[in-house]
């Protein structure tokens, strides 16, 4: 299968999406795996060979690279003060706050239920445990876990 850019989202080879997913203007790289229930919104990136479990979102702003593994239920955020209404009480607009990019590196690990605060990366190997919150870095090939998430293990890779 090539390429294709469908309704704004550029899909590349053998992407597999399930039923009930939202996309819009991203872009979702080659044998990667959405599933169901998952909305990934415009200026996100998936990159190649990545399962992303149902019930997760992926807003504006996140970057996952290669191989990377996202559990079921994970939130990312974008936005380090939410607000509905300006000071004044006008509705908010794309123009009244700033998007805090995310990134995952290659071949990271996201477990069940973590929550992902913006402006962070997650290094390249790294694990996040189930249910964890990160609110910074994460160092490559390390596991990290709880509340807010903290370095448990160094990993020890094979080569």
């Amino acid at each position: 299968m090539e390429k294709k850019n469908i309704n704004n989202v550029r899909l590349g080879k053998d992407v597999k999406i399930f039923d009930f997913v939202n996309l819009y203007g991203c872009s979702i790289d080659d044998y990667t795996k959405i599933g169901t229930f998952v909305e990934i919104q415009k200026n996100a990136s998936i990159g190649k060979n990545c399962k992303i479990s149902s019930h997760t979102f992926i807003c504006e702003g996140v970057h996952i690279e290669d191989n990377v593994f996202v559990g079921h239920n994970v939130t990312f955020i974008n936005d380090k003060h939410p607000r509905s209404v300006n000071t004044d009480g006008s509705m908010q607009t794309e123009a009244d706050w700033k998007v805090e990019e995310t990134f995952v590196k290659k071949g990271a690990s996201i477990g069940s239920s973590a929550t992902v605060m913006c402006g962070v990366t997650i290094g390249e190997n790294s694990i996040v445990g189930a249910g964890a919150v990160v609110t910074k870095n994460v160092p490559p090939n390390t596991i990290v876990a709880g509340v807010p998430a903290k370095v448990i293990k160094e990993l020890v890779l094979e080569t």
